[in-house]
């Protein structure tokens, strides 16, 4: 019995060399361990840290929009993970009506942060993180309204119709978020 409390003292009272492996062995996994775990990031570690820090946002959509597709790679490609759930127009409209979206402020496809913030249309991603990280008091989200030419997701070449990015408040009002007026200032 005594042997179970300290493997180490039975090792030693019967063979010095294998005490000393042992150590040695278990001294050899500690640092190998410690190598793996304080060595330079491979790219598997570096992209498992950077989903970590990935934003979530559901997106609910027609199944046959072609510009919330693109929208939604726009979006993946600055930092955010969409999961896409297709809906018939019907519970697509009750969908935003129900997150606060009235039918003056909607666009083709609602997305949600994991915290409920709503984000309707075409907005530029780094706007949606910008509220994310600083996000205004007594609002809900941000609003497109309809689908501006030029926005992400809906480029026609080098057309460009300037939009306002609303903010959307709890009370139902709007106000001007951002305005964006050439295609650069969107892809930041």
């Amino acid at each position: 019995m005594r042997y179970l409390v300290n493997p180490l003292q039975r090792f030693d009272s019967k063979n010095n060399v294998i005490s000393t492996l042992w150590l040695r062995a278990c001294a050899l996994v500690a640092l190998c361990l410690t190598l793996v775990a304080c060595g330079p990031q491979t790219e598997q570690t570096a992209s498992a840290a950077a989903l970590a820090d990935t934003t979530v946002l559901d997106v609910y959509k027609s199944p046959t929009c072609g510009c919330c597709g693109a929208w939604i790679e726009h979006a993946e490609a600055r930092g955010f993970q969409a999961i896409v759930h297709d809906l018939d127009n019907d519970a697509l409209t009750r969908e935003k009506l129900q997150r606060g979206i009235t039918l003056r402020l909607q666009s083709c496809h609602t997305s949600v942060a994991e915290d409920g913030s709503v984000f309707e249309g075409h907005i530029p991603a780094h706007l949606i993180h910008q509220y994310l990280a600083d996000k205004p008091a007594d609002s809900i989200g941000l609003t497109v309204p309809g689908m501006p030419i030029g926005s992400p997701g809906m480029e026609v070449g080098d057309r460009m119709d300037p939009y306002d990015v609303l903010l959307l408040k709890a009370d139902g009002s709007t106000e001007v978020y951002a305005h964006v007026s050439d295609q650069q200032s969107q892809y930041q």
